[in-house]
């Protein structure tokens, strides 16, 4: 292994007092961030459509914690399996452990969002939906469904970025999506007056954009040789990561209204779904 490579990581020689703050506060601006986009969408969706549109997208939340929950399976899990590799000198399996969450986050997020466009008015009503929502919430969560794939493996990407010592792109690769759903918000419910559809139509091109800034760095990684060789999917080593990211997915998971448990904690799911 390239010991210049190695040398450049500061998880490897830092003090770890300068290694909390270097990377715990980017890692909290970028948690803040992240939550900006429901909170922007809410603002501008209030001012702009009124409170059916603000339901609408509580509505879709749960649906769309469930893509971070996928997103933190592969992310975390990466970001452990990275760290893992890197201090046994095993960068070239790292890297093909960023190629495998990749394809794998990929594939999963590609599924999941076709599953909820299929799906998405049973789910709505899952959910909560009544019959006034319920088109503002086909209508928000449709194109919302389409972003998932972006948010997720950026997500993935970004966790791997932040481990090989670079917190700082990682906070700005997402904190440029941030803005610029800040940005084309407005512009969409306001000048255009697309309403809810607008405002999931400026999150999707957000995270579409924060998802390149994502890819921009695959190919400059500090750590390890990333290249197309990397780029394979090798099931042992995904479920590996998934089962190091598993707490981090549960802990998601359970932020939502997800019926998992029907009978004891959702007494009216069966009312739910009979009512689709």
């Amino acid at each position: 292994m390239n010991t210049t490579q190695t040398t450049e990581n500061p998880l490897g020689y830092e003090r770890i007092g300068r290694l909390l703050a270097s990377y715990a506060i980017p890692s909290i601006i970028s948690l803040i961030i992240n939550s900006l986009y429901n909170m922007v969408d809410q603002i501008f969706i209030g001012q702009g459509v009124g409170f059916l549109g603000n339901g609408a997208t509580n509505i879709i939340a749960p649906i769309a914690t469930i893509a971070i929950a996928v997103a933190t399976l592969f992310g975390d899990g990466l970001a452990a399996f990275f760290s893992l590799n890197l201090g046994q000198g095993n960068a070239d399996k790292a890297a093909k452990g960023v190629g495998t969450a990749v394809i794998a986050s990929g594939i999963i997020s590609v599924l999941y969002a076709v599953f909820a466009f299929i799906f998405l008015s049973p789910l709505c009503r899952i959910f909560g939906a009544t019959d006034s929502l319920m088109p503002y919430a086909v209508g928000y969560g449709r194109i919302i469904v389409i972003g998932f794939p972006f948010a997720i493996v950026a997500t993935v990407i970004n966790s791997a970025i932040r481990t090989d010592g670079s917190p700082r792109y990682a906070m700005f690769a997402m904190m440029i999506g941030a803005i610029l759903n800040t940005i084309l918000d407005p512009i969409f419910i306001f000048v255009f007056h697309w309403g809810v559809e607008g405002a999931a139509a400026a999150t999707v091109l957000s995270q579409l954009v924060g998802l390149l800034c994502n890819v921009a760095y695959l190919f400059k990684f500090k750590t390890i040789q990333f290249g197309k060789a990397s780029l394979v999917m090798n099931w042992s080593v995904a479920c590996r990561m998934a089962s190091l990211g598993f707490a981090s997915c549960f802990n998601n998971l359970t932020s939502t209204d997800l019926p998992v448990f029907p009978i004891a904690a959702y007494p009216d799911f069966w009312y739910r779904i009979q009512s689709v």
